[in-house]
């Protein structure tokens, strides 16, 4: 099986974050995140990018710079769970063979790491194609808004299997931990068992939907990548996305 032919980018986005409320529409620079966000997706050229919304007022944002929303319901226990409805919604005929889920707090996400994530895809057994990088910053380890893959590393190999995902520091010993991107490469049959699935136990109790897949037998590869982007989790990462990021031209 070769690399997925015709793929699709799908964002899905809230306004009802727990950790921080309204954050899609959060403004840097003139613009809400969401619009940056789009456009770095928009940027990898690898298919059209659609916006996956609960929320009225970001599909507004998205469509006022020329961008497609899908409105979504608002009760879907997973962010997949959400860009599954939306795939639905655009693609009926089942044309897109697979669905990049981008994050839609992941700032600073470089245009290449859309393509590094569908590089696992490459192998004919891997269902999901995510991207992951080397702890550098101590703090890191154990902090649990940090999310750590398990990956199983052939020496000089980047692409690896997941065997678990946590927010505690695993796995135990010397030798590097890394830091998870939450960013999916879903071959379109395996979101569509994934989305049959209710959460699992795992899933729940570490609060990170990728445990679903794991629990129900799929397998995840892991590309390693050279730099953390930064997720906007906290008012505190908004001061700090707007510091990084250039003013729009004429903004």
């Amino acid at each position: 099986m070769s690399l997925p032919q015709n793929p699709v980018i799908v964002i899905p986005a809230r306004l009802a974050s727990k950790r921080f409320p309204g954050k899609p529409l959060a403004d840097i620079h003139g613009e809400p995140m969401i619009v940056h966000v789009w456009r770095r997706a928009t940027e990898a050229g690898i298919g059209p990018v659609v916006v996956a919304c609960a929320d009225q007022a970001i599909a507004s944002a998205v469509e006022a710079v020329g961008g497609r929303a899908v409105m979504t319901r608002p009760d879907h226990p997973s962010g997949s769970d959400r860009a599954f409805e939306a795939l639905q919604a655009v693609d009926e005929a089942g044309a897109f063979d697979a669905v990049v889920n981008v994050g839609c707090d992941v700032l600073t996400l470089e245009p290449n790491y859309i393509h590094q994530a569908l590089a696992p895809l490459e192998e004919a057994a891997v269902d999901i194609g995510t991207i992951a990088a080397e702890i550098t910053d101590p703090a890191e380890r154990d902090d649990p808004a940090v999310v750590k893959a398990v990956v199983a590393l052939e020496p000089g190999a980047e692409i690896g299997r997941a065997l678990y995902f946590s927010r505690t520091a695993v796995p135990a010993g010397d030798g590097p931990l890394y830091h998870h991107i939450g960013l999916y490469a879903f071959r379109r049959a395996a979101l569509e068992r994934f989305v049959a699935w209710p959460p699992g136990p795992l899933e729940q109790r570490e609060r990170l939907e990728q445990l679903r897949a794991l629990e129900g037998g799929m397998r995840i590869d892991v590309a390693l990548v050279d730099t953390i982007p930064l997720h906007v989790n906290t008012p505190a990462d908004l001061a700090r996305a707007r510091a990084l990021l250039k003013p729009a031209p004429g903004g």
